[in-house]
């Protein structure tokens, strides 16, 4: 190990021997582009040590800086502090003798402060300055790849060796060998190993993680994940990055439905009712949620699609209604090809995208087919004679093409505090006059001219630009961003941390010539390939494929990477520190076993 080290001193009191910390190493290191994997990372990890006197100031010390701002940096993560004994730790478990200070993207290397010692809330002077302990490290693939241990995330929550980040109380200068001495002990006596494992790992302490959200030290993100940890299971949502695990699916892979009736609903959307083909009930849907198809029938391999319902699940029988597009392999097979007695394969209904019980006023948002999700919420909300305000708010070209008009007009009509306002965008005055119709298109401007409530719970499906724009002006209007839900049909939008430069593509197959099975379908994304023998996991199938991808540390910790598994079974390297939900994968570290359905 290289890096010039300052020795602990040693003092006396009633008879033991104390090592007082000492700060071997200041190491700073401004953002850069690093090129990794084909992409390029824009990330401050690289940091090197400085002789002298270093200022450090409120959000970091001067020469240093962070690329991600969402996982570092910030007052609350001004400076990461990391231990000689975990770079001992770490050469013992690697046989490395190459590591030098700064190398796990610390600004301080100290001698002491070790994790399980050091607790949430304690103060230390160093030099001139003092710095309060505010959160473990957030475990991200940035470590792993400065160092060139891809696994190091996982390695060091399992191995309870993350480091610690502090705020900066008084601003000044510190140096190599200055003492570090603690002048405050933080409530709770909550050391960095235990919060560390109370996010990461399984079998958590309900009681600490109370406790912990008591220390007001404890910065804002690491409380607002532990909230979400206390509130138990719900749908949607990761361990690290909102809380709990989606709940488990009503029935595991695909089953067999069976269509008992088709409605044209439209010029181009016609209605699909299913029931079980084996006659047992079907499982209560909350209204929102969707069904995914495997429609063997519209070519090999089948494609998947994800359809909302579109009515409640009443009688054992779920709805769905499916625009027909003029490209559509699926669709078009469902518009011509399904009959009464046809059978599907279907997973379960899934999605968070869920009417709220609260009592206030409800806005339903839509265009186009986007209005199936919010048409099954009205169905509940008719069902449960619901006495809130109600706004029905669609969006289409006309009345050739607005399904449903009849059927939400007399949802509507049963409900004591409901309005409406329809927007065709292709009508003449005529129509626009019989369906009591305004002219035009669902826009921002027409959105701010309705005197909606500002504290109404919106509920929002239709194109992408259009979610944008509704979303953008119910803001304006004064709608808390958490009260605004959106259902978007296509792949989630990107979590990739500190990649730059990337050019949207859409999805295809992953190159060169494809492999062996077993076959790996996005079905959000609607591709379908042999996974073959070239990649590390699913993730990096999916990064292969432009798959749009959601991740952090990739090596199984944060759970950003979790996704719904439709169908199939699938092989962890290396295990996750701790297993996702029934029904869930975690794509970073998971190979497929047999033929998969991913829900992206």
């Amino acid at each position: 190990m290289t890096g010039a080290a300052a020795p602990a001193t040693e003092s006396r009191a009633n008879g033991q021997r104390h090592r007082t910390p000492v700060l071997l190493s200041v190491n700073v290191g401004m953002p850069k582009d690093v090129s990794w994997h084909g992409k390029t990372v824009y990330t401050g990890v690289w940091k090197e040590p400085v002789a002298g006197p270093q200022m450090v100031r409120r959000l970091n010390i001067d020469g240093d800086g962070q690329g991600d701002k969402q996982g570092h940096g910030g007052e609350q993560r001004a400076v990461l502090v990391y231990q000689v004994q975990s770079y001992e730790h770490w050469q013992r478990h690697f046989g490395r003798d190459d590591l030098s200070w700064g190398n796990f993207g610390e600004n301080l290397t100290v001698d002491g402060l070790p994790d399980d010692e050091v607790c949430i809330g304690d103060r230390y002077r160093i030099g001139e300055a003092e710095f309060e302990v505010t959160q473990p490290r957030v475990t991200c693939y940035r470590v792993g790849m400065r160092l060139g241990e891809p696994e190091m995330p996982a390695l060091l929550v399992s191995h309870h060796r993350p480091g610690f980040y502090m705020r900066v109380i008084t601003e000044g200068r510190i140096q190599a060998g200055d003492q570090i001495v603690k002048t405050t002990t933080g409530p709770g006596a909550l050391s960095v190993a235990d919060t560390d494992a109370l996010l990461y790992l399984p079998g958590r302490d309900h009681a600490k993680l109370q406790a912990a959200m008591a220390i007001p030290a404890l910065s804002p993100g690491w409380q607002q994940s532990f909230r979400d940890l206390l509130a138990g299971p719900a749908d949607g949502g990761t361990v690290a990055a909102a809380g709990s695990e989606p709940a488990a699916p009503a029935w595991p892979a695909f089953r067999k439905l069976r269509v008992t009736k088709v409605v044209r609903e439209s010029e181009n959307v016609s209605s699909f009712y299913l029931t079980a083909a084996d006659g047992a009930a079907l499982p209560a849907a909350r209204a929102g949620q969707y069904l995914t198809l495997r429609v063997t029938g519209a070519g090999q391999p089948a494609p998947v699609r994800s359809y909302s319902l579109s009515s409640a699940a009443e009688g054992g029988t779920y709805r769905i209604s499916v625009k027909r597009e003029p490209h559509g392999v699926a669709s078009s097979y469902l518009d011509q090809g399904l009959r009464a007695g046809s059978v599907l394969d279907v997973a379960a209904p899934r999605g968070d995208f869920t009417l709220g019980a609260d009592a206030g006023p409800v806005l339903l948002v839509s265009a186009g087919i986007g209005v199936t999700p919010v048409l099954s919420m009205l169905h509940q909300l008719a069902a449960d004679g619901s006495q809130r305000e109600v706004w029905w708010l669609y969006g289409a070209r006309g009345p050739r093409e607005h399904p449903f008009a009849a059927e939400s007009n007399a949802l509507l009509a049963s409900l004591p505090n409901a309005r409406e306002q329809v927007f065709y965008s292709a009508a003449t005055p005529a129509e626009c006059r019989r369906a009591n119709a305004k002219a035009g298109h669902l826009t921002k401007d027409a959105l701010t001219g309705l005197g909606l409530p500002p504290g109404a719970s919106a509920y929002i499906c239709g194109p992408a630009a259009f979610m944008a724009d509704m979303r953008d002006a119910l803001t304006v209007i004064g709608l808390d961003q958490a009260a605004i839900h959106m259902e978007l049909f296509g792949a989630l939008a990107s979590i990739n941390p500190g990649i730059t430069g990337q050019v949207s593509k859409p999805p295809h197959q992953p190159p060169g010539p494809p492999g062996p099975p077993p076959l790996v379908t996005f079905a959000r994304s609607g591709i379908t390939a042999p996974f073959g023998n070239d990649w590390h996991s699913v993730l990096d199938f999916a990064d292969a494929c432009d798959v749009p991808t959601r991740w952090s540390c990739r090596t199984g910790v944060c759970h950003t990477c979790v996704t719904p598994l439709l169908s199939g079974d699938i092989a962890y390297a290396p295990d996750p520190l701790e297993p996702p939900a029934d029904g869930q994968v975690l794509i970073c570290c998971a190979r497929p076993r047999t033929d998969i359905v991913l829900d992206m």
